[in-house]
């Protein structure tokens, strides 16, 4: 006996490992769903072809709509993007802080405002507007 047959499995054993194998196989729509497969009805002879006009399809697809795609001013100004000038970073930090300085504003002019005495003593609203009295 060679050293080759020695080292080699029976015939048996190796068919039986390929049947195993084959058991456990991806199915084909697996296969396709994964992109090892082509999708397609086509003759194989040209599945390039069409694979490389879908390509150029989805390239001038995206091209015109690149084209259409409204400029980065007018997005800010739709409140799509924002006016911030800071790195990408930064930006969140920016809103939460410009957030908080908002809430501490209102929270000081809220303390600060007048009572409703005061505001009917002035005139400004009359007694049946006083929000604490009771309707």
């Amino acid at each position: 006996m060679s050293s080759i047959e020695q080292t080699l499995p029976p015939t048996h054993e190796r068919r039986n490992s390929l049947e195993k194998h084959l058991q456990t196989r991806p199915d084909m729509q697996d296969l396709k769903d994964r992109h090892i497969l082509l999708d397609t009805n086509v003759a194989p002879a040209l599945q390039s072809v069409r694979q490389d006009l879908d390509r150029q399809r989805a390239t001038d697809s995206l091209k015109k709509n690149l084209e259409k795609r409204p400029e980065k001013d007018q997005l800010i100004e739709r409140n799509i993007l924002p006016a911030s000038s800071a790195a990408p970073a930064l930006q969140a930090h920016a809103r939460e802080l410009e957030k908080h300085m908002r809430a501490d504003s209102l929270e000081h002019k809220i303390q600060n405002r007048p009572q409703p005495e005061e505001l009917i003593s002035q005139g400004i609203l009359s007694e049946d507007e006083n929000p604490r009295s009771p309707v």
